[in-house]
């Protein structure tokens, strides 16, 4: 009878464990925790490997949830009593402790794990790092951090800016209606929300009690079709950003053209049946397009043709200028868990993702990017040195480079939680992030931030007078780079907000003065409210100076990002400068002397100009503009009469225009692109403006271009500038604006 008892036993014992494995293989970590906890509860003197592999999916388990103090306890029971555990073990649990502020403790853990495992940078960075956690606090004093009110009693974040308001990922139920749940971890599935109105966000309100969970998961093969009735109501005046969007699966971050008229967002693999679900029966998260129609409907869903069943994409944002789409993948070849990758993107056309490499991707995770106007990047990360948790860090790029390496927002930004969803302005002023800091998993939400301003004031004067000079030009350089330009006033002074942990220059420039430079670093930080410095230049009427600003040709707007260099011909000495935004510079020159100016940018055409600056000091203006691969222009007075395609008198001249550049840069090719009104069949007008673009190759030949250097496209009635397409009535003034040819740069070297 005995031994009838123990076999009962045992076998109860292993259904137990049996049982909750099956929650923990189908990722459905909430009822997993309850099955392990209730094992090892229940099985006191079970197989001690039995108790080892429960603890060890348990742990992981309260980690997926977000559950950091639950984590620590158990894998603290691990460490203390099991040898030969696996290196993920210590790292969970170096995590666990940041989690939980045991700094220290943390510091042990992470330097077992890279004892275990050299080739994982993290476990020796993070022991480095957490011997001096002052830095994540340098510039804390800095920021004030407001809750919103839109947040619900269920996870809200990643927000994005949108018309005058915010549109943001949640998975409130504000209908009151029945809502399916996510298996995970019995959250209601994430829709997109829109907040029309910001206004709402002056007021400061203390988040309510309740549940909410760090979404953007995946779905996993037992997902349920169960549903939970809720009785939130409506808790804000955010309301569904689109029922086209939004679907019984999740909805997650997105990012919206310049236009404001087209959308890239996250889903679940909509695909129905086993073609939705990769080969270990998930869900994977995919990326998809949407255009707005007339009435403001999303419209024309499309999936981006990157995207796998078997790895996920998602989390996109889109560069500035709409060209670069920056976004997260576990796609193969990747660093670590998650990695950040970038697209480009062109006239509808997707290139091939390109991994942004080793020093923004780690072995753990980077998640939700954002490119700010100036082009920096900002991400959340787990595997650069933080707080714990994901870290907000930002990059400044130069195309796929990181020039300045990535750096760590810091406290308040960042928490010992997760921290993510960041988005700003160019400056960094104000924005709004997500984190789950106030109850861990039970927490996501939506904060605003306002950074205050670090004074600096900056005084011109005389050198000999020790009287202010007004109207005098700063130049303000950070990091190496052209910042604005401003001017002082009666006063002689201008006024400034510093950033932390910065290497500026003051180039005080003014006519009849030699100018003078004064740098100042904020590597170590003031307690003072304001700084300020002082300028002092001299008089010298013989001293000239140079200064102009770069455009862009295609849209005469300030070129940031070009190496300016001036060159002394006489002594062969150079200086060289970056422009910022407003796409200015200046320089000192001798009176009487030779320079020649040089301009330079990935992509774009290189210029050189001469200057003899005159005998007396003088300001010499000297603006460039400059063209770049995928600039499209178009030829004002190349039309054609309806039905013909050779070309008129008043176009010869205006193709004389693209002679003169072409030859001015021998490097460049173009693409010749001509079109037609809407008149006549589609494939009439398609043939009708290939002969036009013909007609208008065939000419620049005869003028000498190389016919390697040209490409000749005829685009038909594809393509209107106005609304005359078929079925409408235009005037012949209206028709003819649409027979055109247009040149786009295909390359400048």
């Amino acid at each position: 009878m005995g031994l009838l008892l123990l076999s009962t036993g045992a076998s109860a014992q292993s259904a137990r464990l049996k049982a909750a494995n099956k929650q923990f293989e189908n990722m459905s970590y909430l009822s997993a925790v309850r099955a392990y906890e209730d094992f090892l509860r229940l099985n006191k003197r079970s197989d001690p490997m039995e108790t080892r592999e429960a603890l060890v999916n348990l742990g992981y388990s309260y980690r997926r949830l977000e559950d950091s103090k639950n984590a620590e306890r158990i894998y603290s029971e691990l460490v203390n009593n099991y040898n030969d555990l696996p290196s993920e073990v210590y790292l969970y649990y170096a995590q666990s402790l940041a989690k939980n502020r045991k700094y220290r403790d943390s510091q042990k853990m992470y330097a077992k794990y890279g004892e275990m495992q050299t080739a994982d940078l993290r476990g020796r960075k993070f022991t480095v790092s957490y011997m001096d956690m002052n830095r994540f606090y340098k510039d804390s004093s800095s920021y004030h951090i407001d809750y919103l009110p839109i947040n619900s009693r269920q996870a809200d974040f990643s927000p994005m800016y949108y018309q005058q308001g915010l549109v943001f990922v949640s998975a409130r139920n504000e209908s009151g209606v029945v809502k399916r749940v996510f298996n995970f971890n019995q959250s209601p599935f994430l829709d997109l929300y829109f907040q029309p109105d910001t206004a709402l966000f002056h007021v400061n309100a203390e988040p309510t009690a309740g549940a909410a969970v760090l979404g953007g998961g995946e779905l996993n093969k037992a997902e349920a079709d169960g549903s939970v009735a809720t009785n939130e109501g409506t808790l804000t005046k955010s309301e569904l950003f689109s029922r086209t969007l939004n679907t019984k699966y999740h909805e997650g971050p997105m990012t919206f053209f310049k236009d404001q008229k087209r959308i890239i967002f996250t889903r679940n693999n909509d695909d129905r049946g086993k073609s939705g679900k990769s080969d270990d029966g998930v869900r994977k998260l995919k990326l998809y397009y949407a255009e707005q129609d007339d009435s403001g409907k999303w419209v024309n869903i499309e999936e981006l043709p990157f995207n796998s069943k078997d790895y996920s994409c998602g989390h996109p944002a889109l560069s500035p200028d709409d060209s670069r789409l920056y976004f997260v993948s576990d796609m193969p070849g990747g660093y670590g868990g998650t990695d950040l990758y970038v697209v480009d993107y062109n006239d509808g056309q997707w290139g091939t993702p390109v991994n942004l490499g080793r020093e923004l991707n780690t072995e753990g995770n980077e998640m939700f990017p954002f490119v700010a106007a100036d082009n920096t990047l900002y991400f959340s990360s787990d595997g650069h040195e933080g707080l714990g948790g994901l870290d907000v860090f930002m990059a400044e790029m130069k195309g796929d480079i990181a020039v300045n390496g990535v750096e760590n927002l810091g406290a308040p930004i960042n928490s010992e939680r997760d921290d993510f969803g960041f988005i700003t302005d160019t400056l960094r002023t104000s924005g709004y992030f997500s984190s789950n800091r106030k109850r861990g998993a039970s927490d996501d939400n939506i904060y605003s931030f306002r950074r205050l301003c670090k004074a600096m004031n900056i005084y011109v004067y005389d050198a000999k007078t020790k009287e202010p000079i007004e109207s005098a030009d700063v130049r303000i350089v950070k990091g190496g780079v052209n910042q604005e330009l401003q001017q002082t006033g009666m006063d002689g002074s201008i006024r400034l907000c510093m950033d932390s942990n910065t290497e500026y220059e003051f180039r005080g420039i003014k006519e009849g003065y030699a100018a003078n430079s004064v740098r100042f670093s904020t590597l170590t930080q003031s307690t003072n409210p304001s700084m300020g410095i002082s300028i002092y230049l001299d008089r010298n009427e013989n001293t000239s100076i140079v200064k102009g600003t770069i455009r862009k040709e295609v849209d005469l707007q300030p070129a940031d990002g070009v190496r300016v260099t001036l060159r002394n011909e006489k002594d062969k000495t150079e200086e060289t400068v970056t422009t910022g935004p407003d796409g200015g510079y200046e320089f000192d020159m001798d009176p009487n002397s030779n320079y020649t100016i040089t301009t330079e940018k990935d992509r774009y055409t290189r210029d050189q100009n001469q200057i003899k600056t005159p005998k007396r000091g003088e300001v010499v203006e000297n603006n460039v503009g400059i063209y770049g691969e995928g600039d499209v222009f178009k030829l004002d007075n190349i039309y054609y009469d309806l039905d013909k395609f050779f070309i008129r008198p008043d176009a010869a001249k205006e193709l004389e225009r693209v002679v003169a550049l072409l030859k001015k840069y021998p490097e460049m090719t173009v693409e010749l692109r001509s079109h037609t009104d809407s008149r006549a069949s589609n494939f009439y007008n398609e043939k009708l403006s290939e002969r036009r673009a013909r007609a208008a190759y065939d000419y620049l030949v005869r003028r000498g271009i190389s016919p390697m250097r040209l490409v000749a496209k005829g685009y038909g009635e594809t393509d209107p500038v106005n609304d005359c397409v078929d079925g409408e009535e235009c005037t012949e003034d209206e028709y003819q604006l649409n027979r055109r040819t247009e040149f786009k740069i295909l390359a400048v070297q």
